[in-house]
This record gives C-alpha cells, structure tokens and sequence, in this order.
C-alpha cells in the first residue's frame, strides 16, 4: 500500500509505470467520485489497461475514500483540489497531466484546471460537470438524499437483494463517510466556478455523457459552457457510465490522449 502525506492526511495512492513508452511517457491521474467510490473503481477499468498502453497512471482515494485518512470537516472543492495539488507535487508530478474524473472526480478536475492551467494537459469527464451554480443546487439534493435513503436499512436490504452483498456494503459505507463528516454542507459550496472562469479552461476537455445520465436534460451544457470541449453521448446509458460501459470509455480516452499528447497509440 502507497501511502503519502497529503495536507497532513495520510493518503492512499497507487503509480502503474507506462509499458513499452516511447520517449517521456504522457501522464495520466484518475479521480474518483463521492461516497461509493474510490480508486479501485479505476483499477481494472481504465488503469491497468491504460499504463498498457504506454501512458504513466495515478490513482488515489480522495479524503474520507478508501484507505485515505478521514477528517471531520474540509470538504470544499477547493480542498480536493488542493489534495490533488499536494499529491502531485509530493510526488514529483511536474509535468502536465491528463485529468480522468468520473462524476465529482470531474469536478475536482475542471476547478483544478481553472486554478492550475499550467498543470493540466486535459480533462476527460465522466459524467461529471463543473462546480456551478445549477450543479450546487443538484449535489445539494442529491447529497441529502443519500443520507436519507442510505440511513433506512430497508433500503440497503433492497439493496443487498437487488445488486448483491457487494453493493449493500459500498451504500453502507458511503452513508458512513457522509454522516461522519461535513460532506453535504460542504460540497456544494464549491467555491462556485463563474462563466469567466469556465471561459479560462483552455485545456482541451472530452465529456463523456450518458443520455439518460445526470445530465440529460442538457447533453451538451458542458461542451457549451467551455471553449474548448467535445461531447460524447453514450445512448442508453444512464450516470454509471465508467462502470457499465468501461470499455467503450477505455477507448476514448486512450484515443483522446493519444490525440493530445502529440502521438498516436500504435494500433
């Protein structure tokens, strides 16, 4: 287990060196989503396969995720953003990254691109939108929601017996970390990104959307609010894209990257 200081939270983290790289391999950093998730959701979906094809990987479980320690409070996106900052730097990253977030992970990759331009290659977002005012509104929700859902252990048998064992403990545990931290306060108070702010992501973006996912009242929101970005809608495929359709998103990223960092992958 790799673990670093990171703000003065021992975080977990895992490299997977690039194989066969020609020349200065690109970088690519995963980030992962709120509650359920944590960098094993990567791992076998996009990581391995990835550092296969030639590209350096990190992965790491946010604050509160995984075997990342868990403070009470300092859950703003200014503070993952800053955790991911840390992490880089404690890590000798200096060079720019390709950002991969799957749902709030894709947050935390959009506010560190605006406050970090210089850091950040690209941005591939799953499912994910940038730290806004109508994406406050929604996370709030959402955010309460889950406590009040997951807090019913009706629901977690329901789960159990709908999803499998599995799944019921990823809900269990997800409703852990947010009663035990100021996750739902915090969260949705960003800090709010402008639509001057979205205007300075200059980084080419590639969202990655479900047409029935969180998103499908507006596809092409994201791809609207920035000026440089691409939508790829997945028909039929609602918010777990990364999950259900890992494959098809394996390849555009590595396409996208290949795109991106001035080589095409050999086929």
């Amino acid at each position: 287990m790799a673990v670093l200081d990171v703000n003065g939270l021992r975080t977990h983290y895992q490299r997977m060196a690039a194989k066969d790289p020609v020349g200065e391999p690109p970088v690519a950093v995963f980030v992962h989503g709120l509650g359920y998730d944590s960098l094993a959701s990567f791992y076998l979906t996009l990581a391995a396969p990835v550092s296969e094809a030639g590209i350096d990987v990190l992965t790491y479980d946010l604050r509160a995720h995984g075997r990342t320690e868990r403070p009470p409070t300092g859950y703003t996106v200014k503070d993952f953003v800053s955790d991911l900052g840390a992490l880089l730097d404690g890590l000798g990253v200096d060079r720019p990254v390709h950002l991969v977030g799957n749902s709030f992970g894709g947050t935390i990759a959009f506010s560190f691109a605006a406050a970090h331009p210089h850091r950040v290659r690209s941005v591939v977002a799953i499912e994910a939108e940038p730290a806004t005012g109508p994406w406050a509104d929604k996370m709030g929700r959402t955010l309460v929601n889950v406590v009040h859902e997951l807090g019913k252990e009706e629901n977690l048998r329901r789960l159990a017996e709908t999803f499998g064992n599995h799944h019921a403990k990823l809900a269990r545990a997800a409703h852990g970390i947010i009663r035990s931290t100021t996750i739902v306060e915090e969260v949705p108070t960003g800090p709010l990104l402008s639509p001057e702010d979205l205007m300075g992501i200059r980084c080419p973006v590639l969202s990655i959307v479900g047409s029935e996912g969180f998103q499908q009242d507006d596809l092409t929101a994201v791809q609207d609010a920035l000026p440089n970005c691409r939508t790829v809608v997945i028909e039929g495929q609602n918010h777990s894209v990364l999950v259900e359709r890992h494959r098809t998103v394996r390849e555009l990223v590595l396409d996208w990257v290949a795109e991106h960092d001035g080589e095409r992958r050999a086929a």
